[in-house]
Protein backbone atom coordinates (compact mmCIF):
# COMPACT_ATOMS: atom_id res chain seq x y z
CA UNK A 1 0.00 0.00 0.00
CA UNK A 2 1.37 3.11 -1.21
CA UNK A 3 1.23 6.09 1.46
CA UNK A 4 0.84 9.67 0.17
CA UNK A 5 0.07 10.60 3.36
CA UNK A 6 0.89 12.36 6.82
CA UNK A 7 1.52 9.33 9.03
CA UNK A 8 4.37 6.71 9.09
CA UNK A 9 3.45 2.98 9.33
CA UNK A 10 2.86 1.42 12.82
CA UNK A 11 1.39 -1.80 13.90
CA UNK A 12 0.41 -0.33 17.64
CA UNK A 13 -3.63 -0.48 19.42
CA UNK A 14 -5.83 -2.20 17.27
CA UNK A 15 -4.22 -3.47 14.05
CA UNK A 16 -1.16 -4.89 16.56
CA UNK A 17 -2.01 -8.28 16.16
CA UNK A 18 -3.32 -7.90 12.48
CA UNK A 19 -1.17 -9.61 9.39
CA UNK A 20 -0.81 -6.74 6.77
CA UNK A 21 -2.80 -7.60 3.81
CA UNK A 22 -0.79 -8.99 0.75
CA UNK A 23 0.56 -6.29 -1.79
CA UNK A 24 -2.45 -6.21 -5.13
CA UNK A 25 -0.50 -7.25 -8.62
CA UNK A 26 -0.81 -4.09 -9.97
CA UNK A 27 0.28 -3.58 -14.01
CA UNK A 28 2.71 -0.26 -14.22
CA UNK A 29 1.29 2.69 -16.00
CA UNK A 30 3.84 5.45 -15.84
CA UNK A 31 1.71 8.54 -16.92
CA UNK A 32 -1.06 6.93 -14.31
CA UNK A 33 1.80 6.89 -11.14
CA UNK A 34 2.70 10.24 -12.15
CA UNK A 35 -0.44 12.01 -11.58
CA UNK A 36 -1.27 10.26 -8.86
CA UNK A 37 1.76 11.02 -7.00
CA UNK A 38 0.54 14.48 -8.10
CA UNK A 39 -2.80 14.18 -6.36
CA UNK A 40 -1.63 12.82 -3.68
CA UNK A 41 1.44 14.95 -2.87
CA UNK A 42 -1.13 18.19 -3.37
CA UNK A 43 -3.97 17.14 -1.13
CA UNK A 44 -1.35 16.13 1.53
CA UNK A 45 0.29 19.56 1.18
CA UNK A 46 -3.33 20.99 1.76
CA UNK A 47 -4.19 18.99 4.88
CA UNK A 48 -0.92 18.86 6.42
CA UNK A 49 -1.64 20.59 10.13
CA UNK A 50 -4.12 17.34 10.21
CA UNK A 51 -3.03 14.12 11.84
CA UNK A 52 -5.90 12.61 11.32
CA UNK A 53 -6.57 12.47 7.09
CA UNK A 54 -5.33 9.11 5.25
CA UNK A 55 -4.19 9.58 1.79
CA UNK A 56 -3.17 6.75 -0.15
CA UNK A 57 -3.31 4.16 -2.44
CA UNK A 58 -2.43 1.07 -4.27
CA UNK A 59 -3.63 -1.36 -1.24
CA UNK A 60 -7.14 -3.58 -1.30
CA UNK A 61 -10.16 -2.10 -0.25
CA UNK A 62 -12.19 -4.58 1.44
CA UNK A 63 -15.02 -4.37 3.62
CA UNK A 64 -13.45 -8.25 5.92
CA UNK A 65 -9.99 -8.61 5.99
CA UNK A 66 -10.21 -12.33 5.43
CA UNK A 67 -12.37 -12.18 2.32
CA UNK A 68 -9.96 -12.48 -0.50
CA UNK A 69 -13.24 -12.39 -3.11
CA UNK A 70 -13.14 -8.50 -2.57
CA UNK A 71 -10.97 -7.46 -5.20
CA UNK A 72 -11.10 -3.73 -5.56
CA UNK A 73 -7.55 -2.07 -5.18
CA UNK A 74 -8.40 1.83 -5.41
CA UNK A 75 -5.79 4.38 -6.99
CA UNK A 76 -5.75 6.63 -4.26
CA UNK A 77 -8.29 6.40 -1.21
CA UNK A 78 -8.94 10.28 1.53
CA UNK A 79 -10.42 9.72 4.62
CA UNK A 80 -11.07 11.62 7.51
CA UNK A 81 -10.95 11.39 10.95
CA UNK A 82 -8.91 8.17 11.16
CA UNK A 83 -5.75 7.13 12.63
CA UNK A 84 -3.74 6.94 9.33
CA UNK A 85 -0.59 5.04 10.67
CA UNK A 86 -3.35 1.98 11.51
CA UNK A 87 -4.51 1.44 8.47
CA UNK A 88 -1.36 1.53 6.31
CA UNK A 89 0.13 -0.87 8.94
CA UNK A 90 -2.26 -3.28 8.05
CA UNK A 91 -1.37 -2.53 4.35
CA UNK A 92 -5.57 -1.85 3.16
CA UNK A 93 -8.31 -0.13 4.12
CA UNK A 94 -10.93 -2.96 5.78
CA UNK A 95 -13.92 -0.77 6.24
CA UNK A 96 -15.29 -2.96 9.22
CA UNK A 97 -11.56 -2.52 11.38
CA UNK A 98 -11.53 1.61 10.46
CA UNK A 99 -14.99 1.71 11.47
CA UNK A 100 -16.45 3.72 8.11
CA UNK A 101 -15.98 3.81 4.40
CA UNK A 102 -13.26 5.91 2.41
CA UNK A 103 -14.84 9.75 2.53
CA UNK A 104 -12.98 10.36 -1.17
CA UNK A 105 -11.66 7.72 -3.96
CA UNK A 106 -9.95 8.99 -7.44
CA UNK A 107 -9.38 6.30 -10.40
CA UNK A 108 -6.64 7.72 -13.02
CA UNK A 109 -7.54 6.36 -15.96
CA UNK A 110 -5.22 3.54 -17.58
CA UNK A 111 -5.41 1.80 -20.63
CA UNK A 112 -6.00 -1.96 -18.82
CA UNK A 113 -8.18 -0.81 -15.88
CA UNK A 114 -10.18 2.38 -17.72
CA UNK A 115 -13.60 0.37 -18.52
CA UNK A 116 -13.53 -0.69 -15.21
CA UNK A 117 -13.36 2.17 -13.28
CA UNK A 118 -16.44 3.95 -14.81
CA UNK A 119 -18.55 0.24 -14.89
CA UNK A 120 -17.91 -1.96 -12.47
CA UNK A 121 -15.78 0.39 -9.81
CA UNK A 122 -18.63 2.62 -9.51
CA UNK A 123 -21.02 0.28 -8.20
CA UNK A 124 -18.88 -1.54 -6.27
CA UNK A 125 -17.72 1.88 -4.13
CA UNK A 126 -21.67 2.67 -4.01
CA UNK A 127 -21.88 0.00 -2.36
CA UNK A 128 -19.29 0.07 0.24
CA UNK A 129 -20.64 3.36 0.98
CA UNK A 130 -17.82 5.62 0.01
CA UNK A 131 -18.91 9.54 -0.02
CA UNK A 132 -17.65 10.39 -3.14
CA UNK A 133 -16.03 9.09 -6.15
CA UNK A 134 -13.94 10.52 -9.18
CA UNK A 135 -12.45 9.60 -11.75
CA UNK A 136 -9.61 11.35 -14.41
CA UNK A 137 -8.54 10.69 -17.53
CA UNK A 138 -5.41 12.15 -18.87
CA UNK A 139 -6.53 11.16 -22.65
CA UNK A 140 -9.95 12.68 -22.37
CA UNK A 141 -11.88 10.29 -22.01
CA UNK A 142 -9.89 7.71 -24.41
CA UNK A 143 -9.40 5.21 -21.23
CA UNK A 144 -12.93 6.43 -19.14
CA UNK A 145 -15.82 7.66 -20.26
CA UNK A 146 -15.12 11.25 -19.87
CA UNK A 147 -12.36 13.08 -18.82
CA UNK A 148 -13.61 14.15 -15.44
CA UNK A 149 -15.87 12.67 -13.30
CA UNK A 150 -17.47 12.81 -10.41
CA UNK A 151 -20.40 11.30 -7.35
CA UNK A 152 -21.91 11.59 -4.56
CA UNK A 153 -23.61 9.19 -2.99
CA UNK A 154 -27.35 9.46 -2.17
CA UNK A 155 -28.81 6.55 -0.25
CA UNK A 156 -26.81 4.50 -1.65
CA UNK A 157 -26.30 4.91 -5.16
CA UNK A 158 -24.50 7.65 -7.14
CA UNK A 159 -25.70 10.78 -8.59
CA UNK A 160 -23.25 12.89 -10.83
CA UNK A 161 -21.78 15.91 -9.64
CA UNK A 162 -21.94 19.18 -11.70
CA UNK A 163 -18.53 19.40 -14.25
CA UNK A 164 -17.88 22.51 -15.94
CA UNK A 165 -16.33 23.18 -19.38
CA UNK A 166 -14.62 26.14 -20.28
CA UNK A 167 -14.04 27.58 -23.18
CA UNK A 168 -10.33 27.50 -22.59
CA UNK A 169 -10.30 23.99 -22.33
CA UNK A 170 -10.39 23.40 -18.58
CA UNK A 171 -12.78 21.48 -17.36
CA UNK A 172 -13.47 21.42 -13.43
CA UNK A 173 -15.61 20.19 -10.82
CA UNK A 174 -16.15 20.99 -6.83
CA UNK A 175 -16.09 18.20 -4.29
CA UNK A 176 -17.80 18.80 -0.73
CA UNK A 177 -15.94 16.36 0.36
CA UNK A 178 -12.44 18.15 0.22
CA UNK A 179 -13.70 21.53 0.17
CA UNK A 180 -11.79 21.99 -3.51
CA UNK A 181 -12.30 22.03 -6.88
CA UNK A 182 -10.98 19.46 -8.92
CA UNK A 183 -9.34 20.28 -12.30
CA UNK A 184 -8.03 18.79 -15.49
CA UNK A 185 -6.04 21.70 -17.16
CA UNK A 186 -3.98 20.15 -19.87
CA UNK A 187 -4.03 16.75 -19.23
CA UNK A 188 -2.83 17.39 -15.71
CA UNK A 189 -4.74 16.95 -12.41
CA UNK A 190 -5.07 20.17 -10.51
CA UNK A 191 -6.78 20.86 -7.06
CA UNK A 192 -8.25 24.82 -6.58
CA UNK A 193 -9.70 26.99 -3.82
CA UNK A 194 -12.88 27.80 -4.54
CA UNK A 195 -12.21 30.93 -2.37
CA UNK A 196 -9.72 32.08 -4.03
CA UNK A 197 -9.48 30.64 -7.84
CA UNK A 198 -6.22 29.69 -6.98
CA UNK A 199 -4.32 26.36 -7.57
CA UNK A 200 -3.52 24.17 -4.79
CA UNK A 201 0.27 24.26 -5.13
CA UNK A 202 2.32 20.76 -5.42
CA UNK A 203 4.79 20.40 -3.45
CA UNK A 204 7.38 21.45 -5.87
CA UNK A 205 5.83 24.76 -6.53
CA UNK A 206 5.36 25.56 -2.67
CA UNK A 207 9.43 24.49 -2.55
CA UNK A 208 9.76 27.29 -5.05
CA UNK A 209 7.91 29.58 -4.12
CA UNK A 210 9.33 29.90 -0.39
CA UNK A 211 12.45 30.13 -2.80
CA UNK A 212 11.26 32.99 -3.99
CA UNK A 213 9.99 34.56 -1.14
CA UNK A 214 13.52 33.68 0.75
CA UNK A 215 15.55 35.52 -1.67
CA UNK A 216 13.33 38.61 -2.49
CA UNK A 217 13.42 39.23 1.83
CA UNK A 218 16.93 38.59 1.55
CA UNK A 219 17.06 41.23 -1.59
CA UNK A 220 14.43 43.88 0.71
CA UNK A 221 16.63 43.76 3.67
CA UNK A 222 20.38 44.39 1.44
CA UNK A 223 18.36 47.18 0.03
CA UNK A 224 17.05 48.87 3.43
CA UNK A 225 20.45 47.81 4.86
CA UNK A 226 21.73 50.22 2.19
CA UNK A 227 19.48 53.03 2.63
CA UNK A 228 20.76 52.13 6.19
CA UNK A 229 24.11 53.18 5.05
CA UNK A 230 23.63 55.98 2.87
CA UNK A 231 21.55 57.87 5.48
CA UNK A 232 24.44 57.09 8.47
CA UNK A 233 26.95 58.75 5.42
CA UNK A 234 24.72 61.80 4.58
CA UNK A 235 23.95 62.22 8.68
CA UNK A 236 27.68 62.18 8.98
CA UNK A 237 28.10 64.70 6.03
CA UNK A 238 26.01 67.16 8.10
CA UNK A 239 27.08 66.47 11.25
CA UNK A 240 30.54 68.10 9.84
CA UNK A 241 29.12 70.78 7.82
CA UNK A 242 27.40 71.97 11.01
CA UNK A 243 30.67 71.80 13.12
CA UNK A 244 31.93 74.40 10.11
Amino acid sequence: MTTQGIAKPTANGKYAHIVPLPDPPREPDMQQTFRLLDFGSIVRYHFAQRNDVLVCGEGYLRYNGDNDAERFVPDCVVTFGVDPGAIVARNGYVISEVGKPPDFILEVASRSTGRRDYTVKREGYAAYGVREYWRFDHTGGEFHDTALAGDALVGDRYEPLEIHHEPDGLIWGHSPVLGLDICWEKEQIRLRDPATGEYIPTPEEAAARADFDAARADAEAARADAAEAELAVLREQLRRLQQD
